[in-house]
C-alpha cells in the first residue's frame, strides 16, 4: 500500500507538470479539456475510495481493500488513459489504457499475491514500453505538423 501511495503521489506530480507544460500556448478549448481531464483524476479516485471503502465496510471484509486498491487504481488509470487517448486521437495512450484496464481487472482472478505480480510485470512492463514509444510518437507528430 505504501508503494501504491508513493507511486500515485509521484505520478500525480509528474502528470501535473506535464499538463501545465502542455497547456502553454493552447487554445481556450484545449486548455479547458486539459483542466477537465485533470479534474477527472480527482473525481475518479474519490469515487474509487467510496466504492472500495463502502464494499469493505458493507461486506465486513477489511482485507478486501488490499486487493481492490491496486486493481481498482489500475482500472481507473486505464479508463482515464483510454478516454484521453480516444478524445485526443492518441493511439499510444488509448492502447495503454485498454491494457491497464484489462490486466488490472483480470488480475482479480489470481488473488494475492498473484495480482501484484500481474500488475508489476504486465502493468509496469506496459509503462516501460510506452515510455520507449512516446518519444517516437512525439517525433512523428511533430513531423506531421510541419508538413
Amino acid at each position: 500500500m505504501t508503494l501504491l501511495g508513493t507511486g500515485l503521489a509521484v505520478g500525480s506530480v509528474y502528470a501535473t507538470i506535464a499538463a501545465t507544460r502542455a497547456q502553454r500556448g493552447a487554445s481556450k478549448s484545449d486548455a479547458l479539456s486539459g483542466k477537465l481531464l485533470g479534474a477527472s483524476w480527482v473525481s475518479a479516485f474519490a469515487a474509487l475510495f467510496l466504492a472500495i471503502t463502502g464494499l469493505a465496510y458493507t461486506l465486513d471484509m477489511p482485507d478486501l481493500q488490499s486487493m481492490l486498491w491496486p486493481t481498482g487504481s489500475g482500472l481507473v488509470v486505464g479508463l482515464i488513459y483510454l478516454g484521453e487517448g480516444a478524445v485526443r486521437r492518441n493511439l499510444l495512450h488509448y492502447g495503454l489504457g485498454t491494457w491497464l484496464a484489462l490486466i488490472s481487472t483480470a488480475a482479480l482472478f489470481l488473488g494475492t499475491p498473484g495480482l501484484f505480480w500481474v500488475l508489476a510485470i504486465a502493468g509496469g512492463g506496459a509503462y516501460a514500453v510506452a515510455s520507449v514509444l512516446e518519444p517516437r510518437r512525439l517525433t512523428a507528430r511533430a513531423k506531421h505538423a510541419q508538413s
